[in-house]
């Protein structure tokens, strides 16, 4: 894990259907649309954390799914000021440091965010690989990009059905 003050530890879940969809979650109360993410709690593993968040944020447990693998590299971006949420300023936090996880459905789930203690999503939809590009915030874009073109591998090689 590389811990850097001012970043957050988070991990990042792309996850992908039986159709070769991508889950797209869309933030509560606006028109914000990212993968599934979460921080890594202390003395916790970013797999661990990956499949808890995958839980918490979408409700989907750990044995609906298969793991491609996750990222080579850890990717950070910045919060803008005026975006922080009171908990990063609070904790002099001005971004996150994500370690990635590409996961494929083994069946069918039903989507729900009742897990959520944080409540972030409201929506979902199920995409084409590309298409978070032009969906998420600016400021998320340049990890975005660089994620999907290192696992795009992954993708590509796992078991059509």
């Amino acid at each position: 894990m590389i811990l850097e003050p001012g970043y957050r530890l988070n991990v990042g879940l792309i996850i992908i259907n039986d159709k070769g969809k991508l889950l797209l979650c869309k933030r509560k109360e606006t028109n914000n649309w990212q993968f599934p993410q979460g921080g890594i709690d202390e003395g916790e593993t970013s797999l661990k954390a990956a499949k808890r968040e995958l839980f918490e944020e979408v409700g989907i447990t750990s044995n609906s799914v298969t793991l491609l693998g996750s990222s080579k590299n850890w990717y950070k971006y910045d919060v803008p000021k005026l975006q922080r949420k009171k908990n990063f300023i609070k904790k002099k936090i001005k971004g996150q440091n994500q370690k990635w996880y590409m996961f494929e459905l083994k069946k069918e789930v039903n989507i729900s965010f009742i897990n959520d203690p944080d409540n972030e999503f409201d929506d979902y939809k199920w995409v084409s690989y590309w298409y978070p590009l032009f969906k998420i915030v600016s400021f998320k874009n340049h990890v975005y990009r660089k994620v999907l073109n290192e696992m795009r591998h992954l993708y590509c090689k796992r078991d059509i059905k």
